[in-house]
């Protein structure tokens, strides 16, 4: 019978961690997100490699979804045998997050954001993770047909339930983002977290929504923040082979064009002249906001992982730098 795995013992010496707005929780500066390359279709001892290396690294927080696979609610299922195996005994040093707010299951009842939906959709996550509880549940997106009282009703509720510590929100513009803070804040759980998508080629929660976080206390943890790769060496000469773009889904190869590509390269060109790689400068770029608490990044590999994560040798961006960022993507 194998030795069990054991985490190395200076694993926070290097990972830098940072409060989660106004609420006691301290996130690492970098997550582990497992909505690609841990579902059912994937190598399960790859993931399992990532999650183990990223541990022993000061990664603490692992972010997931009902619907993160595929098949739907594979990858938590995945992580949930991971916990198992590794890291159960590790659980009170490790932050789970998860997310219900797409489509999950057949019929009337299995997306958006009814008290029915959410509370439903927990229950079967933590029973794909084998857990008591999350560290944190979000709703995953808006919901234009269900009042936003009843949305936040049952964050409340699973909170009191003892089967999330704090909840957040996903993808909600900074208006709405405001309204459900309020909401939350009245009925006695405060909004502790945010996770909108942003990265250098995505800035539009610099249009209020980091302004809201600050107005209402609650911490951000951008996702994409490589905008799926494309922030990264693999695209300076075009879609290589094996590339997501080159496999269609979330990133359409149509979207490389030739003047990003240009782009890229002079974004590459700033990154070389820091020391850095792009995505090491791209992560260090989101990061340089307060009102963000961590980047969520995804991995395939144990080496992608690790590059990500030097980034945090150097976080500091310069005026003149975030001006040639500026000029380079005509922002």
């Amino acid at each position: 019978m194998p030795e069990p795995w054991t985490a190395a013992r200076e694993r926070y010496a290097a990972m830098a961690y940072r409060r989660c707005g106004r609420s006691g929780l301290d996130l690492p500066a970098i997550s582990l997100g497992l909505w690609q390359n841990f579902g059912g279709a994937d190598v399960f001892e790859t993931g399992r490699a990532l999650v183990r290396r990223a541990f022993d690294l000061g990664v603490t927080h692992f972010d997931l979804a009902n619907n993160y696979g595929p098949p739907y609610g594979s990858a938590e299922e995945n992580f949930g045998r991971m916990i198992a195996a590794d890291l159960k005994p590790y659980r009170d040093e490790i932050l789970v997050s998860t997310k219900a707010g797409f489509d999950m299951w057949p019929g009337p009842y299995g997306n958006w954001g009814s008290r029915k939906y959410l509370i439903a959709s927990l229950d079967q996550s933590l029973k794909r993770l084998g857990v008591d509880y999350v560290d944190i549940f979000y709703h995953h997106r808006p919901d234009p047909m269900t009042p936003l009282e009843e949305t936040m009703a049952a964050l409340d509720h699973v909170v009191r339930q003892g089967k999330a510590l704090y909840v957040g929100l996903s993808n909600y513009p900074a208006e709405e983002t405001l309204r459900a803070a309020e909401i939350l804040k009245a009925l006695g759980t405060p909004l502790t977290i945010h996770q909108p998508r942003y990265s250098m080629l995505d800035r539009w929660v610099e249009g209020g929504l980091l302004q809201a976080l600050g107005q209402c206390g609650a911490g951000g943890i951008a996702y994409s923040p490589l905008a799926q790769g494309l922030l990264s060496a693999k695209y300076l000469d075009g879609v290589p082979e094996g590339s997501r773009a080159s496999r269609g889904g979330s990133l359409q190869a149509g979207a490389v064009t030739p003047d990003l590509i240009t782009r890229l390269r002079r974004l590459n060109e700033v990154a070389a002249g820091r020391g850095q790689t792009l995505a090491q400068f791209a992560l260090a770029w989101v990061l340089r906001r307060p009102a963000i608490t961590s980047a969520l990044i995804g991995a395939r590999s144990v080496a992608q992982l690790e590059d990500s994560l030097a980034a945090l040798k150097f976080l500091d961006i310069s005026v003149a730098e975030e001006n040639e960022v500026g000029e380079i993507l005509g922002r």
